[in-house]
């Protein structure tokens, strides 16, 4: 298993959570981003960079992700394909995708963007905050025990 984290847009305490947990479970973590980041020295940590097109990390991960794996996204695009590869996905506020929700987040995310282009809605979600983390330390945590993983604990 490796957990996957589409880094462009990810928060930072999110990556740290993910980071902690990796060397707590011995779980391999990949970083994909268009920019350079700092990660942690670690042989289970490796940062790889993408080149600055359009979804770049996005169709990286996806190409990579196999079944078992989990990826850390806000792209509901790429929680499709992610999901279809038989592999976890789980959004930055710990909301987990699932073949039973996918199409529907599908759904209302076109559908915000088509509100969005046609200036009907203000753009972005909420500012990332300590709640979020909360969430997303307990989702990751159900997911990672759910393969006999000990607990994943927060800051």
């Amino acid at each position: 298993m490796k957990i996957w984290i589409d880094a462009d847009a990810c928060p930072k305490a999110v990556k740290e959570i993910v980071y902690r947990a990796s060397q707590r479970l011995r779980i391999e973590v990949v970083v994909v981003a268009n920019r350079p980041l700092a990660v942690p020295k670690s042989a289970l940590v490796s940062m790889v960079r993408v080149g600055s097109g359009f979804d770049a990390a996005d169709h990286a991960i996806a190409n990579q992700v196999a079944a078992g794996d989990l990826v850390i996204t806000a792209d509901i695009p790429l929680a499709a394909q992610v999901v279809a590869k038989a592999a976890g996905a789980i959004d930055p506020r710990g909301d987990p995708y699932t073949t039973e929700n996918i199409g529907e987040r599908l759904s209302v995310r076109n559908f915000m963007q088509d509100l969005r282009a046609a200036g009907l809605a203000p753009g972005g979600p909420p500012q990332f905050g300590s709640c979020d983390r909360h969430r997303f330390a307990a989702a990751l945590d159900a997911h990672l025990g759910r393969g006999g993983h000990d607990q994943v604990t927060e800051p």
